[in-house]
């Protein structure tokens, strides 16, 4: 049962702001920054790991004068019909207490209403380019990056944040929320955090907790095969063999997969002579659990 945002407080010991509506929000912010602060931005659906802990001290390197503010908001608009929306873990109380722990400033807790008040099929839409938004994680959930850019969208005229931080396991994302920030000249810069994994090489997933202990230890071949695909990338191995091999692989494995690429890192295109700055994606179902990962790396010829 998800535990609704009324009923969780910022503790009197803590320094953390709790704002569930984006009046009383906007007025600290515009507070903050008439004192100067720079405001940085991490977006999340919560269930907040390690990963997620991690964006939030990027956001805090970025000046002596920062107010960090975090939203947890689980969209329904980035989830498909038959998706997890329902079941996606929610777990507000231990979240407000990592985030206490933190010394983060400033808690955004909006609900669905306050996210799209004329409603979800009325809400205004903002549809990323389809060149980019269209293929891999778009081919696979249509609509998904519609839901996306929208809801950050929003997020981003609420808080009016100077700097956001996303992750970069969420490699597509990532691209599609710096062209829909570029595209629409939204003042707000946007950085990104290395994937965090767990020892054994899984990305840490807020979805990896739908795993069974045999499954769990299985995800840990998804990183080991795309390692294993970037190294005979390096050494000069033919790409549709490399990546052949590795689907068979993961196959073997047990994976059902969706997509194994090596595409482009600036655009996520087909990589042509001369593109050296690559990135290898790919997405696989374990059982009922979907899971991403991905390794950005270099090459000294293609």
């Amino acid at each position: 049962m998800p535990v609704s945002p009324t009923l969780i407080t910022a503790s009197t010991e803590s320094h953390m702001q709790s704002h569930q509506h984006s009046q009383p929000l906007r007025r600290q912010i515009a507070e903050w920054k008439q004192q100067g602060d720079v405001i940085a931005f991490v977006p999340t659906m919560g269930n907040l790991h390690a990963g997620h802990l991690s964006l939030v001290e990027l956001a805090q390197r970025q000046a002596d004068n920062v107010r960090v503010v975090v939203s947890i908001f689980v969209n329904p608009m980035q989830f498909g019909e038959n998706e997890d929306f329902d079941t996606y873990p929610r777990t507000l109380e231990e979240d407000v207490d990592k985030l206490e722990q933190m010394n983060v400033d400033m808690l955004y807790i909006p609900d669905t209403g306050e996210i799209y008040p004329e409603g979800l099929d009325a809400a205004t839409r903002v549809q990323p380019p389809p060149v980019l938004a269209d293929v891999l994680e778009g081919e696979f959930r249509p609509g998904f990056f519609t839901g996306v850019a929208t809801v950050v969208a929003r997020l981003f005229n609420t808080v009016q944040p100077d700097i956001a931080c996303f992750g970069e396991k969420d490699y597509q994302q990532l691209l599609v929320i710096r062209r829909m920030a570029a595209d629409l000249a939204m003042p707000v810069r946007i950085l990104c955090a290395p994937i965090t994994r767990e020892a054994d090489g899984l990305a840490m997933s807020s979805r990896n907790r739908y795993l069974d202990t045999a499954q769990r230890r299985q995800a840990a071949r998804l990183s080991h095969c795309l390692q294993q695909l970037v190294a005979a990338i390096r050494q000069g191995a033919g790409r549709e063999r490399a990546l052949e091999n590795a689907i068979k692989s993961l196959e073997k494995d047990g994976f059902s997969v969706d997509y194994v690429v090596i595409r482009r890192q600036s655009d996520l295109r087909e990589p042509q002579a001369g593109d050296l700055r690559l990135v290898a994606l790919a997405a696989v179902w374990l059982g009922k659990t979907r899971l991403i990962d991905n390794i950005v790396f270099e090459i000294n010829r293609l």
